[in-house]
Order: C-alpha cells, then structure tokens, then sequence
C-alpha cells in the first residue's frame, strides 16, 4: 500500500515539475517588440555627431538593440522614408516605455528635436517555432 502512494505522489510530483517547465518555456518563447523609426533630419552633419551616439548608447544601456539604421532605404511600395530609418528589438513594449522615459533618452531627445522631427512606432514580433 505504501508503494502506492509512493507512486502516486511521485507522479503528482513529476507533473508539477513538468507543468512549471512548460510554463516557463512559454515565457521564454515571448516574441520580441520592434520599434521603427522614421527619421526626416534638418541637420544630417550635427544630429550624427550630436544626437545619434547619445541615442544609440541609452539604447544598449536600457537593454534594446539597435538592428539598422541609416540613410540608404528602399522602397518596394509606397514612398520611401524622407531621409532615415532605424530599427530597434526590445523584450516588451514595457522596456520600451522605461527606455522612453528614461533621463537619458528624454536628455537626448532634446538634442535630437533640435536637428530632426522624428516619426515612431512599435510592432509585436511573430512567435518562432
């Protein structure tokens, strides 16, 4: 009889464990948030030497990565982006936001408003099998 319940709860046990695993699997399987930016600069020269390392440090800093950015855009329908484009991967659109309303990011911002207008959105990613 002991055995029984030896056996019983061994397997209670064992789905336990395995249920928390596949929970956290799942989690681990959140699809990255995207954000793009449309960016027309008024000053290409100062906002490289003046916004864009700012920028691109509060990035890494707050944990997103800086996919591609740049000037040489092309378009496949539609009009293209004025002038720049950059493209960034977050874990959730909750980094997003604390990244967005971070000191150092508003600091920079104030930089970059003066020699650009800037056009920003985020996208959920696709799960990947």
């Amino acid at each position: 009889m002991k055995a029984r319940y030896t056996v019983l709860a061994a397997a209670i046990a064992g789905f336990g464990l395995g249920a928390v695993a596949v929970e956290q699997l799942h989690a681990q399987a959140k699809p990255p948030v995207f954000v793009v930016t449309e960016i027309d600069m008024k000053n290409a020269d100062a906002y490289q030497k003046e916004y864009a390392p700012k920028a691109q440090a509060s990035i890494r800093k707050h944990g997103g990565k800086l996919l591609a950015a740049g000037q040489n855009i092309t378009a496949i329908e539609g009009a293209a982006p004025k002038s720049r484009v950059a493209i960034q991967q977050w874990e959730s659109l909750e980094k997003v936001q604390a990244w967005r309303n971070s000191p150092d990011y508003k600091d920079a911002r104030k930089i970059g408003d003066k020699y650009a207008t800037f056009r920003t959105y985020a996208v959920v990613g696709v799960p990947q099998p």
